[in-house]
């Protein structure tokens, strides 16, 4: 079942329930939300995917994996008086 099933093709552009839905920017392209209607690419999650861009990356894209933070510090001291206790 397509998410853009019940997408309708009006003069503005494309509509689905209510929201104007704009074509997917180059950024979008290998993202597992981006569904082809008519012919075009859009956003499955967000009807404007231009906007999501501008502050950096988008928040829903699949295809950028984000980078997880070193592991925690630990503190020798401590470590060593766990390794005694058998923990």
């Amino acid at each position: 079942m397509s998410v853009l099933q019940n997408a309708v093709k009006t003069s503005e552009g494309v509509s689905l329930n209510g929201f104007l839905l704009s074509p997917v920017v180059e950024q979008c392209s290998g993202c597992d939300r981006v569904r082809t209607f008519e012919e075009q690419d859009f956003c499955s999650s967000y009807p404007n995917p231009g906007s999501k861009w501008t502050g950096g990356r988008c928040n829903f894209a699949t295809h950028i994996k984000t980078q997880t933070a070193a592991a925690a510090k630990v503190n020798p001291l401590k470590a060593s008086k766990r390794a005694a206790k058998g923990r």
